[in-house]
């Protein structure tokens, strides 16, 4: 018997007979003599739904009557789950947040887990009962209703794992696993069996949707193992044996022979901004990133560029494409201060990004990169390492064909 945590996104929950196909999957998991909890997002399209609603109710309105409102939606398709369940025999409760209780600090809306009582939780598991958990909230020290952000089911889900001990979390989503590249890209990416949780934090912060990064951050925290898989399989159909089903989020131990890279990502949204023509002296830095970090904006790559004489230099950094604006504002309002000559910025950028474990014992994996994409004629703009991800800028023009052209480098294409 193992004790399985099973998570439901948006789409998987989109109306009463997707969600009758979840409660298959459960019975599955029973039939087979397993613990379940079952955590639920909102229907597809819900949140955003509610989210508009209170906009509309009040442009300022109360965090804690937001939390109330946009927590309902994982409430409805919990207590619809439930009923379905226990309609085919099975014994099941819905837990709210608070019936648990998953106890969160009081920052409402992007509330973090502070701690879970699960005594009465793992009495009911033991007596048989599945029990169905509308993800994405918890309870505020002042028992409000608090909710976790985006991505907060998958938090939940993960946290609840953590705090049972469970033998895994299941992800389940619209697609059936982890891929080497984006699929609608490169149509020769192939599906990984085992990822380590570095390589899928790297690859979340990239912008990939399947994972949200702060529950991958809290998997590997808590050495959490995570199937990601498909919900759209007929449940009759998954065997019994997980092997091959999926992609495995695991400890970088779990995975016998590491390949040098794991998987090549882009990201779209992003911006670069250029200082032209500032003075090099000591200090000059933080005057530019100062500012843009009391405005909450992050910076990602820097390149900095001094003049021949050394008196000058040109710096470029990325921002996310939707802060741009809010960068070159908070930029043009300190300059005195930093005395530049012109402030550019531009979104027609792309970050493309190796992605490998395998990095760390094996030399030549930038200089390969670099080679390639020079004989195809894409300039580089800026350059970010670390242990096991190498990122470069490009022009928006050369995304594809980088995506494609250094997949097949590394030896990710399917046969």
């Amino acid at each position: 018997m193992a004790l399985l945590v099973m998570k439901f996104g948006g789409t998987s929950v989109a109306d009463l007979d997707r969600i009758r196909i979840v409660a298959a999957h459960v019975k599955r998991e029973i039939d087979a003599g397993n613990q379940c909890v079952v955590v639920l997002s909102a229907m597809a399209g819900q949140t955003d739904q509610l989210i508009e609603w209170t906009r509309q109710a009040a442009p300022l309105h109360d965090a804690r009557e937001y939390d109330v409102v946009v927590s309902s939606g994982e409430q409805v398709t919990s207590g619809l789950l439930a009923i379905i369940l226990q309609s085919m025999g099975i014994p099941a409760r819905s837990w709210l947040g608070w019936q648990i209780p998953i106890r969160t600090d009081d920052v409402h809306g992007t509330a973090r887990i502070v701690g879970i009582e699960t005594a009465e939780f793992k009495k009911r598991l033991s007596q048989g009962e599945v029990a169905v958990v509308p993800g994405f909230q918890g309870i505020g020290p002042e028992n409000r209703v608090t909710t976790l952000g985006r991505g907060g089911s998958d938090t939940s889900a993960v946290a609840l794992a953590a705090a049972l001990g469970a033998d895994r979390c299941d992800i389940y989503t619209d697609v059936d696993g982890i891929y080497t590249a984006d699929p609608r890209v490169v149509p020769q990416a192939r599906r990984l069996d085992k990822i380590s949780y570095e390589e899928m934090l790297e690859t979340a912060s990239l912008g990939a949707k399947v994972l949200q990064t702060r529950s991958v951050q809290l998997a590997m925290v808590h050495q959490v193992r995570l199937l990601v898989r498909s919900s759209f399989d007929p449940p009759d159909e998954v065997p019994d044996d997980v092997t091959g089903v999926g992609t495995l989020v695991c400890d970088e131990d779990e995975i016998v022979e590491q390949q040098v890279v794991s998987g090549i990502a882009y990201t779209k949204d992003e911006a670069k901004v250029t200082l032209v023509k500032v003075k090099d002296k000591p200090g000059i830095a933080a005057s530019v990133f100062g500012p843009l970090a009391k405005a909450n904006i992050n910076v990602d790559m820097i390149v900095q560029n001094v003049s021949a004489d050394g008196a000058t230099t040109d710096m470029t950094f990325t921002v996310a494409a939707v802060d741009l604006d809010r960068a070159l504002g908070v930029l043009e309002s300190v300059k005195e201060k930093i005395g530049y000559a012109e402030l550019l910025g531009a979104t027609d950028i792309v970050k493309v990004s190796a992605i490998g474990v395998g990095m760390r014992s094996h030399a030549g994996v930038a200089s390969q990169m670099f080679k390639a994409l020079a004989d195809k004629g894409i300039n580089i703009g800026a350059i970010s390492t670390s242990e096991i991800k190498i990122s470069i800028l490009i022009d928006a023009a050369y995304a594809e064909l980088a995506v494609r052209t250094l997949h097949s480098l590394y030896g990710l294409d399917s046969a």
